[in-house]
C-alpha cells in the first residue's frame, strides 16, 4: 500500500502549525510508521524533539534540508506508511510549492480570528493553483485553537465556506495540554490522563483524513 503524504502549511505564522504537525505525526505513528519531515527553516518541529530526545511518544523527525523535497518524499514514502512535512511558512518558497507537488494532501490550521481568514485567501488560490497541477492533491482548512463559548470560534465553518476549500469537521480545541506538550517537547500522547482531551481531538482530525 503506498504511503499517504501529508502537508502542513499556512503562510501565516502563529496558527500552530507545527503543534498540528508534532501530534499529528505521533498520532499516525500509531497507525502505521511515520516521519516527519520539517521543511521550515526555523525548524520547529526539529527543536521540539530535541527538548526532550528520549521521549518515546514522538515519531521520527528529520530535517528537510535542501530544496529537492520531492526525492525527499519520495524517498520517506518507500519506507514509512505515513510522511508529514512541516512545510515553510511563506508562499514565494520554492520549497512549498515543490512539497505540495510531491504530496497527497494538505492541511491548513487557522484560527478563529479575522486575520487569520484574511491571511488565508493567498494560501487558498495557492493550493488550487497547485491542484492543477497535482492532481491528487486533497486539501483542508483545519481549525486550531477552538472555544465553543466563542461566537467567532462557533461561525468559523460558516467563513471558511467563503474560501472554496473544505474545512474539516474536526480540529483541535484550545486547551493547555497544547501547551505544555510543547514546553516538554513531547506529543499529547506522551502526557497521560491531563491530556485525554487533546488526545481525542488529534485521533478525531485522524479518523476524518483517513477515511474520507
Amino acid at each position: 500500500m503506498a504511503a499517504l503524504r501529508i502537508a502542513i502549511a499556512n503562510q501565516k505564522g502563529g496558527t500552530g502549525k507545527t503543534t498540528l504537525a508534532i501530534n499529528l505525526a505521533a498520532g499516525l505513528a500509531r497507525h502505521g510508521k511515520t516521519v516527519l519531515l520539517d521543511a521550515d527553516p526555523q525548524g520547529s518541529a526539529w527543536h521540539w524533539s530535541r527538548i526532550a530526545a528520549a521521549a518515546d511518544d514522538l515519531p521520527e523527525i528529520e530535517r528537510l534540508d535542501g530544496d529537492d523535497a520531492e526525492k525527499a518524499i519520495a524517498r520517506s514514502a518507500a519506507s514509512h506508511a505515513y510522511v508529514m512535512v512541516d512545510c515553510p511558512p511563506h508562499l514565494q518558497s520554492d520549497r512549498l510549492r515543490r512539497v505540495m507537488d510531491a504530496v497527497d494532501l494538505i492541511l491548513i490550521p487557522v484560527q478563529p480570528s479575522p486575520l487569520d481568514l484574511w491571511a488565508s485567501v493567498d494560501m487558498a488560490a495557492a493550493i488550487r493553483e497547485a491542484q492543477a497541477q497535482n492532481k491528487r492533491l486533497r486539501a483542508y482548512m483545519v481549525l486550531n485553537q477552538l472555544d465553543n463559548r466563542n461566537a467567532l470560534s462557533r461561525s468559523m465553518h460558516e467563513a471558511l465556506d467563503e474560501f472554496g476549500l473544505p474545512a474539516l469537521a474536526n480540529g483541535l480545541s484550545r486547551r493547555a495540554a497544547f501547551r505544555s506538550a510543547a514546553l516538554e517537547g513531547a506529543s499529547v500522547y506522551g502526557l497521560g490522563r491531563r491530556a485525554e482531551g487533546a488526545v481525542q481531538d488529534v485521533e478525531a482530525i485522524i479518523k476524518e483524513i483517513l477515511n474520507p
